[in-house]
């Protein structure tokens, strides 16, 4: 009698097998134990936990990633080797052979193999900019074939272009140095520091809107930042308040190298923030994060970071796998900063399930250093992708971030909480200022003797 193909341990020999058959003690058994022709087994190699037609899936895809990177020597490209080896490391051969079918990377990678196109980042920048070039492109990177590279920030320098194109040689001259050697190379160091964010990029494109925008203004009313009185920049505050602080930066670039001297904007004390969701309703999220099973994992322990210890999103996913640490007594901690947190139950257990999962979301992550590994080879989750579903279960990650640091500033001294979450010392003044508590004598109190 015979039983579905489903490969699983064979009581007989220990082996993933397909039980198939019945053995001596009635038993489900494997086709060696039973005495059969292992009819379920690769012709190949014998192993029957991954079929795919008469050979097994990790075989079929070996075969395939020979042909695809093969040179025109009959062995695998030097320089796609990482690549043939990430593919058959994978722990879904039949995603890869998917993969394979259906796009047209593969094709991309053949014609790298035989020499037709460069292995170079000036060979991607030369094809149609779409998922399947930038996705090939991202996995190059990932496995060391091409050096880094960050596509958003990459793209900033054609759109500055552009627009220095557009301004009067004057304005594009202070622009283009501004742009270049003050956000850009703030983005860089960010880009090696791993925290060039989306919102980082952003926020300098928009910094550098403004300056044209200031620059442009300077123009029509005769004169220019050289030029600038205090009386013309207060005159544009007033015009444009909006835009007035987002030239805050560009002013005092201008008055570092000697363009501008003794003006600067107004500047305003950011408001105090606000707490508006209870701590009641903050315990009743945290809950719905800890049990219930019907959220993805990644979501409920980036949700309960945030909750439970003031992380922003952003900073969240950007975390790497060795900032968790199970030690031999069982703890786990986690280091947001610069001092490891002990996780209480059951968080301990979700992270390390976490930790246990990572490098699956994408055969060419694995294995991955990021945490919160995304589809993409090599790159983390993005923020939106959690955001999204915490919104949808009614938690807003800015709300719940607010009320976890009111509640941490009440209760620990400024010195520390700046230590342990890696907030600026003026942050956390600022939150326990709100939370009615002053730290400013903890220092002293610590050198008094007990």
């Amino acid at each position: 009698m015979r039983f579905g193909r489903t490969a699983t341990t064979c009581p007989g020999c220990g082996g993933i097998k397909v039980l198939a058959f019945y053995d001596a003690q009635r038993r489900p058994a494997c086709a060696t134990c039973t005495g059969n022709k292992p009819s379920y087994a690769c012709v190949k190699c014998g192993r029957e936990d991954s079929p795919h037609g008469r050979k097994c899936a990790p075989c079929v895809l070996a075969e395939r990633a020979t042909e695809l990177l093969t040179d025109t020597t009959g062995r695998i490209h030097p320089q796609l080797q990482p690549v043939f080896d990430t593919l058959l490391a994978g722990p879904r051969p039949q995603t890869t052979l998917y993969w394979f079918n259906r796009s047209t990377g593969p094709g991309i990678l053949r014609a790298m193999a035989q020499g037709e196109i460069e292995i170079t980042h000036a060979a991607f920048e030369s094809m149609p900019s779409n998922k399947t070039v930038n996705y090939l492109r991202d996995l190059l990177v990932a496995v060391g074939v091409l050096p880094p590279f960050h596509a958003e920030l990459e793209r900033v320098t054609p759109w500055l272009n552009d627009i220095l194109a557009g301004l009067p040689k004057d304005q594009g001259d202070v622009l283009g140095r501004f742009a270049r050697w003050h956000v850009l190379r703030r983005l860089r160091h960010q880009e090696q520091a791993g925290t060039a964010t989306h919102g980082a990029i952003n926020g300098a494109r928009a910094s550098i809107v403004a300056t044209a925008r200031f620059l442009a203004w300077l123009a029509a009313h005769n004169t220019s930042i050289t030029a600038v009185t205090q009386t013309e920049l207060d005159q544009y505050a007033v015009e444009h308040p909006g835009r007035a602080h987002a030239v805050v930066a560009f002013l005092a670039w201008t008055a570092r190298t000697g363009l501008t001297s003794g003006i600067k904007l107004p500047t305003h004390q950011p408001p105090q923030p606000e707490v508006t969701l209870a701590d009641e309703d903050r315990w009743a999220q945290v809950q719905l994060l800890l049990h219930d099973d019907t959220i993805r994992l990644y979501t409920r322990v980036a949700g309960l970071f945030t909750l439970l210890f003031a992380q922003p999103l952003a900073r969240i996913t950007r975390m790497r796998a060795e900032q968790i640490t199970a030690h031999e007594d069982g703890h786990v901690t986690v280091t947001f900063d610069t001092f490891p947190i002990e996780l209480p139950e059951p968080l301990d257990r979700l992270v390390l399930a976490q930790l246990a999962r990572r490098g699956q979301a994408s055969y060419a992550s694995h294995p991955d250093h990021w945490l919160f590994p995304g589809g993409i080879p090599g790159r983390h989750l993005v923020t939106e992708n959690i955001r999204s579903q915490l919104v949808e279960r009614g938690i807003q990650p800015s709300t719940a971030r607010k009320a976890a640091m009111f509640q941490l500033a009440a209760e620990i001294p400024t010195p520390i909480l700046a230590d342990i979450l890696g907030l600026a010392p003026k942050t956390t003044v600022r939150w326990a200022a709100l939370a009615a508590r002053d730290w400013s004598q903890y220092t002293a109190l610590r050198r008094q003797p007990r």
